[in-house]
């Protein structure tokens, strides 16, 4: 049997992908060349590794069989071209986060760089998705999570308590009511999540704060932080994302203080794999570093 190292990179790309066109952007290669790619592996190989469905490409019993070793093969050659290029110890190759739109925003920036720059040879990409990853399906090769996943071959590691307040734009609350009790917020209009979009309850905060209808809203924390900057009413913000939006500052502080967590969810498998259990500690690390510095800084 005649296998290929790049044809076994070909065929991780769609079954982390679940399609040829995913597997194609990742690799740069056009939808056409990754399915003779993957038809030339199955030849050689004399089995069938994808059944195609509406819903993508998923992995046959003899594709599962094959991805172990695939992966155990991408995990040498990375450790080699690091070796032999002298960044021996040095993270390499491509890692892909999801990660809440939040944390992505205004955390991931600062510590995916700080990473990046210490491994020359690595390339990050940060998926922001206001929802849960799927990483069976290989959208991401870990992810940050508000809350710990219950069930699936997963990991869970939690990294940080995180801190939110109740927040306003300075320029709102000059010409808006006052606001020196929880009661007095039946007089304002509330920022927050689109009821129906919420993906997670830890991320339900009516009901913490004493609201009852959202008057402005969104699936996406950068665009709530937008709609407060812009005067449209009171809700309530990460307190990490506060040094990015200086003339919004918090209220009713010692009534309404919100405490919830970030967890790394990663693949049960990919315990085995040295990287990306390297880039986890790192990622871990410099999250609880930039929140706890951002925290320090807030208005």
């Amino acid at each position: 049997m005649d296998m290929h190292w790049d044809d076994l990179r070909v065929f991780l790309a769609v079954a982390r992908g679940d399609s040829l066109s995913a597997a194609g952007r990742v690799l740069r290669l056009d939808p056409a060349t990754v399915g003779r790619r993957v038809a030339r592996l199955e030849e050689a190989i004399g089995a069938p590794l994808f059944a195609k469905s509406p819903q993508g490409y998923a992995l046959t019993g003899d594709g599962q069989r094959l991805l172990d070793h695939a992966e155990r093969a991408e995990a040498a050659v990375n450790g080699a071209t690091a070796d032999l290029g002298g960044q021996a110890g040095r993270l390499t190759g491509l890692i892909r986060i999801g990660a809440p739109d939040g944390c992505a925003n205004y955390l991931l920036p600062q510590v995916s760089a700080a990473i990046a720059a210490e491994n020359p040879g690595l390339e990050i990409q940060i998926v922001a998705l206001p929802r849960v990853f799927n990483l069976s399906k290989r959208e991401a090769d870990m992810a940050i999570a508000v809350s710990a996943p219950e069930t699936g071959r997963l990991t869970v590691q939690k990294i940080t308590d995180y801190r939110l307040h109740l927040a306003a734009s300075r320029d709102y609350l000059a010409g808006a009511p006052a606001i020196r009790a929880r009661a007095d917020l039946n007089a304002h209009p509330v920022v927050g999540y689109i009821p129906d979009m919420i993906f997670d309850p830890e991320l339900d905060y009516l009901a913490e704060i004493g609201a009852e209808r959202v008057a402005m809203a969104s699936n996406s924390v950068s665009v709530q932080l937008g709609l407060l900057r812009a005067g449209a009413g009171v809700g309530i913000v990460h307190d990490f994302a506060l040094p990015f939006a200086p003339e919004v500052e918090t209220i009713l502080t010692g009534e309404i203080a919100l405490t919830r967590a970030f967890y790394l969810i990663r693949h049960a498998d990919d315990r085995k794999v040295d990287r990306l259990n390297r880039f986890a500690q790192a990622l871990a690390e410099g999250l609880r570093r930039e929140v706890a510095r951002l925290e320090s800084r807030k208005t």
